[in-house]
């Protein structure tokens, strides 16, 4: 089927949907691209393909998704990708920074509607807060580059909302069902399309005491920090044996939940 407007997300489990568990679609995750394309398929004349992966890093991306991205000719296209190179013992930023500037200049140069994303503000955050002086360098690059090659940008770093730890899944590290929900509204924003998504009403906040939190704590550390440090250590990743979730252009129907 021919699609007059093209929607292409790229990037990493941010934007494969990683937190937003749905096992009835591709990878078993819906997120809040989807949840995009949901509004923007009511119309018909939109297409929607997301070929982001988890776990890739810039470099990654740039090889398996930029190419395929340029050949499903966008008219719209997201780009989030960062932040597990970030999360790296050692990173230098201003190289990194400068493939992601040419990757950037590459879509832009197409004509698409090009939206590219700053990195979550971690202050606060006992594990990842350490790399906060990383994102807010890889933030200035990015609204550089949204100034030159006339991008918009989702300001993720700005908006406080998603401080809120109701917002994120139990491995603290992606957002669950309500998060990618609010992402999504904010992203239909930003592009100036009218959302008829509803952000669910958040539970009550818990109030743990500190035993109760050492124990989460524990849980969290077996359960997830531990394999993730495992999979640094050993070189691979959660997205290794991953396809993209739709290559092709699909046109996803509207689902209330």
């Amino acid at each position: 089927m021919e699609f007059s407007k093209r929607f292409v997300a790229l990037g990493d489990s941010f934007t494969e949907g990683m937190g937003d568990v749905d096992e009835t679609r591709p990878n078993q995750v819906r997120g809040w691209a989807d949840r995009v394309a949901e509004q923007l398929c009511i119309h018909p004349d939109w297409g929607y393909a997301n070929l982001a992966i988890r776990g890739k890093k810039i470099d990654q991306v740039i090889a398996e998704q930029l190419p395929a991205a340029l050949a499903l000719k966008p008219t719209l296209a997201t780009l989030y990708m960062g932040g597990n190179d970030i999360l790296r013992p050692s990173v230098d930023i201003d190289a990194l920074m400068v493939r992601y500037r040419d990757m950037a200049i590459t879509l832009a140069g197409t004509g698409t509607t090009l939206l590219l994303f700053t990195g979550f503000d971690s202050n606060g955050s006992a594990i990842f807060s350490t790399t906060r002086g990383r994102t807010a360098i890889y933030n200035e690059a990015v609204r550089e580059i949204a100034e030159e090659t006339g991008a918009v940008i989702a300001d993720y770093w700005r908006w406080r909302e998603f401080r809120d730890l109701r917002y994120w899944s139990t491995d603290r590290l992606h957002m669950n069902g309500a998060g990618h929900t609010l992402m999504a509204r904010k992203v239909l924003r930003v592009l100036e399309h009218q959302s008829e998504i509803e952000v669910p009403d958040l539970a009550a906040p818990l109030a743990l005491s500190r035993a109760a939190q050492l124990r989460a704590d524990a849980i969290w550390a077996r359960e997830h920090l531990g394999p993730w440090v495992k999979r640094r250590l050993t070189g691979t990743s959660s997205g290794d044996k991953l396809s993209a979730r739709y290559p092709d252009f699909v046109s996803l129907g509207a689902v209330a939940r």
